[in-house]
């Protein structure tokens, strides 16, 4: 189960680093917008982005 965990945090490391990596300039662009949101939508994005995640990781399991 560890062992699970740790690969599904490398994962999620491998998958942050993609957009940085490939297209900085847009990233840092997608970034600041994020950042001046009202953070009622953060969190509803935040919200949106662990259910998505959830449904994909119970739909594969």
């Amino acid at each position: 189960m560890i062992g699970s965990i740790g690969l599904a945090l490398a994962l999620v490391m491998v998958f942050e680093g993609i957009l940085p990596f490939a297209v900085p300039r847009l990233w840092k662009q997608s970034m600041t917008q994020l950042a001046s949101l009202d953070e009622s939508k953060v969190r509803l994005f935040g919200f949106l982005s662990l259910m998505a995640g959830l449904l994909l990781a119970l739909a594969v399991h």
